[in-house]
C-alpha cells in the first residue's frame, strides 16, 4: 500500500468482514485463505480508487487560480444555459444527468431512480444527446 495508515484501514475492514463471514471459525484454514485474498482485493481496489481520485484532482483541481470578472460571467452564463436546457428535458433524463454528474456511481443512480443498473448507461447516453441538442438549439444564432 505504501502507507501504514491505509494498510491498517484495509486490514481492519477485512478483519471486520471476516468476523461477519466466519463468526465461529470451524474451518480456520478456509478463513485464513479468505482473509489473505480479501486483503489483496481490498488493497488493490483502494489503490485504484486513490489513483482515479488523483487523476480527477489533477484534471479538475489544477485550475485553482481565481477567475477574473470576465471568466466568472462566462461561467455563470454557461451554467444558466445548461440549467435551462436541463429544464426542457424530460424529468427522468434530467434526473439521471444530475445524479451521475453529481458524482454518484451507476449503482447509486440505479438505486436512487429505481431502475436496473444496466439501464443507467443507456439512459445517460440518451439524456446527454438530448441535452446537447437542447444546448445547440438554444445557442444557435
Amino acid at each position: 500500500m505504501g502507507d501504514t495508515h491505509a494498510a491498517q484501514d484495509v486490514a481492519q475492514d477485512v478483519f471486520i468482514a471476516a468476523e461477519r463471514r466466519f463468526p465461529e471459525s470451524e474451518n480456520s484454514a478456509h478463513a485464513a485463505a479468505w482473509v489473505k485474498i480479501a486483503a489483496t482485493h481490498v488493497a488493490l481496489n483502494t489503490l485504484r480508487a486513490d489513483r482515479r481520485r488523483d487523476v480527477r484532482q489533477a484534471r479538475f483541481g489544477a485550475t485553482l487560480a481565481v477567475p477574473g470578472p470576465e471568466e466568472r460571467l462566462i461561467e455563470r452564463e454557461s451554467q444558466q444555459c445548461v440549467r435551462h436546457a436541463l429544464a426542457r428535458l424530460p424529468r427522468r433524463s434530467a434526473t439521471v444527468l444530475v445524479l451521475r454528474y453529481s458524482g454518484l456511481s451507476y449503482g447509486e443512480v440505479s438505486e436512487a431512480m429505481g431502475i436496473g443498473i444496466g439501464q443507467v448507461g443507456t439512459m445517460l447516453r440518451r439524456a446527454e444527446a438530448a441535452l446537447r441538442k437542447e444546448i445547440e438549439r438554444a445557442t444557435r444564432f
